[in-house]
């Protein structure tokens, strides 16, 4: 009975042993031995590789020796293996823990004193892992299916593919992988190297174990990719799309694999018009100018759309004509009807486009379409030079230069010299004048010669006078009158030798040469369009000539002009009423004459240099002229 409760104690004890539990004072988790009484329990231990073997020692003074055996036996051991000595106690001792990687036959022993003598000896058995039979094995060890090994490993696939699964692969031979290289003309090296084999390869499994007497004709098996493949069952056979099952059910522990003869390609993703613009090297400032107002949602989501789509180059040829940035074209107001202008409703191709036909877009305009032989010409100067690129939600025609839409002007020649950033003295100078409310009358019609604040800047340094001074001039008004003609001129309708009447009744003097002038200013920009009227920009203020009449007054010369110290002259005709008065341009009159004679000498002696105004009244009459002393 004794011996019973022996052999009882030692089968309770092997199964705590075999518990794969942190609960031991070494912490580790793995299988339990003691070492206890000249022995360890259990003497006899069955692992598998990989597994962890942690020594206990539960009373006495105990090391573990798997290195060469204490009473002189032979060991083969396949590695070995030793742990220090410790006392031990009933509480238990961590020895130590040592893993097995290597699978075989170990012995070891304590060698402590007389231990081993006394039968301090045991044994592990380190099983190898049974073999593995995955769907990934079936492939790999397949005479026909290296091209397919390939490429699952370049996709990284072999590791999920060995998980529990259930996988069913449909896993074409090497035949139906070379027949597709050749197809698309590219090498195995190429194709392994595609930026969508993993995709190519997850429409080849389903997430289920499908053997071949689950699939049924007509049936659709969503793949791991998303997407569904079809089975078709006829008397041929059974097909998976357009490949046929060569051999089926070839079971692996974790699903299925049947062999087809041809590769399953995934059906290709919808091409819309936006996926057109975003992948054309031609395209990347009209992809960023679409997505700078949020367009290419549109153009993914909306159906049955046209696209005339201007290049790159025709792109920079408008920032140029128009002198601006990338930066300031994306962040331009009108950008988005711009581009709405270049889309339509409804999907036209290029041989439904007829000579004469107008199209709407939707920005509202209409596009002007003339057919000259094969070549088709937008709004007379933007030529289709691709047409036709179809997509899943309408069509792309490539065109050569930018539409720009007609657009409603609202603002007069008022507002644009206000929002001119090099117009400020100009602004400036209407407002001291009062002539801002004639220049804001949508009803009249007006060309103005608009100098720059530079050259408002140099005329005050030339004469010597601050800014404050120059647009307290008494005859301020005169000056600013003379660069604005009331009728509208853009810069096709000037003309080299042309006169324009001002409206001060001064005449303006237009030559065209290598450079526009209006009397000796140049044009440097032209046509800002206003709803009353045109502007162009010169670089120097127009000064009224002499002997401009004004108010009725006869013709008045004076002269020299500039003048120096030796005095002025002037001559004309006034009544022996009429009275001279000097003016600084600081608005302070600083002499006033009786007409004693004709031509009027006027003393100029001590004059500073600078701008002086001669006013001229004769009865009601009144005329001015502005006269530079140097």
């Amino acid at each position: 009975m004794k011996k019973v409760f022996y052999l009882l104690g030692l089968a309770f004890v092997s199964l705590i042993g075999l518990s794969n539990a942190q609960d031991n004072p070494c912490g580790v988790e793995g299988v339990v031995v003691e070492a206890s009484n000249y022995s360890f329990t259990p003497a006899n231990l069955e692992i598998e590789v990989g597994e962890t073997v942690v020594w206990v020692n539960v009373g006495g003074f105990h090391d573990v020796n798997g290195n060469s055996s204490t009473l002189g036996d032979v060991w083969n051991n396949p590695e070995t293996f030793a742990l220090g000595a410790v006392n031990g106690n009933a509480d238990g001792v961590c020895l130590g823990s040592h893993t097995f990687m290597v699978p075989g036959t170990y012995n070891y022993d304590c060698s402590i004193g007389s231990h081993a003598a006394n039968g301090m000896v045991a044994t592990i058995t380190v099983n190898a892992p049974p073999p593995s039979n995955t769907v990934v094995d079936i492939i790999v060890n397949s005479d026909d299916h290296t091209l397919l090994e390939a490429a699952v490993i370049a996709a990284g696939l072999d590791g999920p593919l060995s998980e529990d699964g259930p996988f069913t692969v449909f896993a074409p031979n090497d035949a139906a992988v070379i027949a597709l290289t050749e197809a698309l003309e590219i090498t195995a090296e190429d194709l392994l190297a595609l930026p969508n084999l993993a995709e190519i390869l997850q429409y080849h499994v389903v997430g289920a174990n499908a053997m071949s007497g689950d699939l049924s004709d007509g049936q659709t098996i969503t793949t791991l990719l998303g997407e569904d493949v079809t089975v078709t069952i006829n008397q041929n056979g059974v097909m998976i799309n357009n490949a046929m099952v060569t051999v089926a059910d070839v079971v692996a522990d974790n699903g299925v694999v049947h062999v087809i003869d041809a590769v399953l390609l995934p059906p290709a993703p919808p091409v819309t018009i936006w996926d057109i613009v975003e992948g054309s090297e031609d395209h990347t400032i009209l992809e960023q100018a679409i997505l700078a107002v949020g367009l290419d949602a549109n153009l993914s989501n909306a159906d049955s759309l046209t696209l005339f789509a201007p290049t790159d180059a025709a792109l920079n040829d408008l920032m140029e004509a128009f002198e601006i940035t990338a930066e300031e074209l994306l962040a331009a107001e009108e950008l988005m009807d711009v581009l709405l202008y270049h889309v339509v409703s409804g999907i036209t191709m290029s041989s439904e486009l007829f000579d004469g036909q107008l199209i709407n877009s939707l920005q509202g305009g209409q596009i002007f379409v003339n057919i000259n032989g094969t070549d088709v010409i937008l709004n007379t100067y933007a030529a289709v030079i691709v047409p036709d690129l179809q997509a899943s939600n309408g069509v792309v025609h490539v065109i050569d230069a930018v539409l720009i839409p007609e657009f409603e002007i609202e603002e007069t020649v008022w507002d644009l010299i206000q929002e001119s950033e090099d117009h400020t003295l100009l602004e400036a100078a209407i407002l001291a004048a009062g002539l801002d409310g004639a220049l804001s009358d949508e009803e009249a019609v007006y060309t103005v010669f608009a100098p720059v604040d530079e050259a408002i800047e140099t005329l005050a340094s030339a004469l010597s006078v601050t800014l404050e001074e120059l647009l307290a001039l008494p005859n301020l008004a005169d000056i600013l009158l003379y660069h604005v003609v009331g009728d509208e001129y853009y810069s096709d309708d000037l003309e080299d030798g042309q006169e324009l009447t001002a409206l001060n009744e001064g005449v303006l003097n237009i030559s065209i040469s290598d450079v526009a002038l209006v009397n000796d200013a140049e044009i440097i920009d032209v046509d800002y369009e206003a709803v009353n009227g045109v502007i162009h920009v010169i670089n120097s203020v127009l000064l009224p000539p002499t002997g401009v009449m004004n108010e009725g007054l006869d013709k008045l010369v004076v002269y020299p002009n500039p003048t120096g110290p030796s005095g002025l002259f002037i001559e004309g005709s006034w009544s022996p009423e009429a009275v001279f008065e000097i003016w600084e341009a600081s608005g302070r009159k600083i002499a006033e004459l009786n007409a004693v004679q004709n031509p009027m000498r006027i003393e100029t002696q001590g004059w500073n240099s600078g701008l002086y105004v001669l006013r001229i009244i004769d009865m009601d009459r009144t005329q001015e002229r502005v006269i530079l002393v140097n």
